[in-house]
């Protein structure tokens, strides 16, 4: 069909074009001769080729087909769960491979009675769980939910019923380091009772049963936290026809009872004998500081060369006994006045007060002369010649020590 059509505008990307009836039409410059300008009449032959729309369909249908055999055609399958074993307290599940086609994982979660019990980790290399710390001869329902970028898929519900104590057929025991005696009448009284023995230790191994405490199968049960018993275990479960506790049949565990079987190593093995415990050496005290010397001797009376050296301005001869004599009955009649005074000064003999108490001069023992009879005069008079002596030598040995009273004078310190 052959089309005639005026050039309206001419720019450098777009042409409009002017039909007979005066309709615009744009149409790409670069398709449009070069000389052409506004006004001119252009002739546009418009015709379908249809061998090209052929080959595009063609093109685009085996497009679409390798999508689907790619994406469409396999999708991913609903997990198949089913029971392992099961024990009085727990549940082992186990499920085939996980199948996601082309999808992508999203997360695979495990439900117990409709409840979600909580996500498998790493589900595309787990292929099994264990459930423990259920109820002794109780039902349970478990499923799997898979959730991918294709959508969600839900497997079968599963019925499961744990144990009752007097059924030992969920018991399945791996073997450890055995002599050969013990090892026959093992495996034939696990028979016995219906449990199982497998190789190697796995999810499902509920007893580790060993005679040592060493290899490779003993360590993985350690490290799985399972329980690592003696033969006798196995046969008192069969004696009492249910299944017991393991505390009294762990590996290091002391023996109760008689047993059947040899003595593992581990409990012959002598008990090292407990050291005793060492006594506390106790740490060595600061030395004392040595007590002080009292300030007046309470007995006796000091020599005169004593006298000398303390100041007292005592003579020498023989008039040093008798001023001795005369100064100690001064001192007893001056102690028996003033009882206070005396209690005071032998507790200073031994102990530093925190204050010193006031010490009698010379012009207190006038005025207390003065008060007194006249016909004591003279003894008195001898009595102060002694309290004088004893206090001018008491004076000079507490001369180092210092008082409250330092750098005051008597009377504010008598106040």
């Amino acid at each position: 069909m052959l089309v005639s059509l005026t050039v309206g505008k001419v720019d450098a990307g777009v042409t409009v074009l002017l039909t007979p009836d005066k309709r615009l039409i744009e149409f790409p410059s670069i398709l449009l001769p070069p000389d052409i300008s506004s006004g001119s009449i252009v002739d546009i032959n418009v015709a379908r080729n249809k061998a090209s729309e052929a080959h595009a369909e063609r093109a685009f249908r085996s497009l679409q087909d390798s999508i689907l055999s790619s994406f469409g055609a396999d999708a991913p399958s609903p997990p198949v769960l089913r029971c392992r074993n099961a024990t009085q307290t727990s549940v082992v599940l186990e499920w085939d491979p996980i199948h996601l086609a082309t999808a992508d994982l999203i997360s695979l979660a495990l439900y117990r009675n409709g409840q979600k019990a909580g996500n498998i980790p790493k589900p595309l290399e787990m292929h099994s769980t264990k459930i423990s710390g259920l109820a002794v001869d109780t039902e349970y329902t478990f499923h799997l939910i898979l959730r991918t970028t294709a959508g969600t898929f839900a497997s079968q519900r599963v019925t499961v019923r744990t144990h009752k104590m007097t059924d030992l057929s969920g018991i399945t025991i791996t073997l450890g380091i055995l002599p050969a005696v013990v090892k026959e009448g093992l495996t034939a009284a696990v028979e016995r009772i219906g449990a199982k023995i497998v190789d190697g230790v796995r999810i499902d191994t509920t007893h580790f049963v060993t005679t040592e405490g060493r290899g490779i199968q003993w360590e993985k049960a350690n490290e799985m936290n399972i329980p690592v018993v003696r033969p006798e275990w196995v046969d008192a479960c069969e004696r009492g026809g249910r299944i017991l506790g393991v505390t009294k049949f762990y590996l290091d565990a002391a023996r109760v009872g008689p047993g059947s079987y040899e003595t593992p190593l581990s409990a012959t093995a002598p008990s090292p004998v407990p050291k005793q415990p060492e006594p506390q050496q106790q740490k060595d005290l600061p030395p004392q500081p040595p007590a002080a010397e009292p300030a007046v001797a309470t007995t006796g009376a000091p020599s005169g060369e004593e006298a000398k050296e303390q100041g007292g301005g005592v003579e020498s001869g023989s008039s040093d006994g008798e001023e001795d004599q005369e100064g100690d009955a001064g001192k007893d009649e001056e102690n028996d006045a003033e009882p206070g005074y005396k209690a005071l000064s032998g507790e200073q003999d031994h102990k530093e007060l925190p204050s010193h108490p006031k010490q009698p001069t010379v012009e207190e023992g006038d005025n207390d002369d003065d008060d007194d009879d006249d016909d004591d005069g003279s003894n008195k008079g001898e009595d102060r010649k002694g309290s004088s002596s004893a206090d001018e030598k008491g004076g000079e040995k507490d001369a180092g020590k210092k008082s409250p009273g330092d750098g005051a004078s008597f009377q504010d310190v008598a106040l």
